[in-house]
């Protein structure tokens, strides 16, 4: 079956660097759209990254573009969120999840347990 699992999260200090990563399996990885959400404590599912399933189309919420990059090694069925100049707004659970084709839209199909990153000096 479709398994999604995140890891690298944790503690870090306002302005560092985090690199989540989500392993994919049960499904043919390199044929799908994946993205990451985010839920911050109290708040809703905030939007904050998509990728196309050959990676070449790419998009980010306002709120974490220029400091976040995803990507994705379709080799190794893993989807990636390097995050930069982290701040305390950050803090939230990142999920990763699938959508149903090669493109970032509709719903997921879908998601992972997530994995806490916390923001705070």
């Amino acid at each position: 079956e479709v398994q999604l699992v995140e890891s690298g999260g944790g503690l870090v200090q306002p302005g560092g660097s985090l690199r989540l990563s989500c392993a994919a399996s049960g499904f043919t990885f390199s044929n799908y759209a994946m993205s990451w959400v985010r839920q911050a404590p109290g708040k809703g599912l905030e939007w904050v990254s998509g990728i196309n399933s050959g990676g070449g189309s790419i998009s980010y919420a306002d709120s974490v573009k220029g400091r976040f990059t995803i990507s994705r090694d379709n080799a190794k069925n893993t989807l990636y969120l390097q995050m930069n100049s982290l701040k305390p707004e950050d803090t939230a659970v990142y999920y990763c999840g699938k959508f149903r084709g090669s493109s970032c839209n509709g719903d997921w199909d879908y998601w992972g347990q997530g994995t806490q990153v916390t923001v705070s000096s």
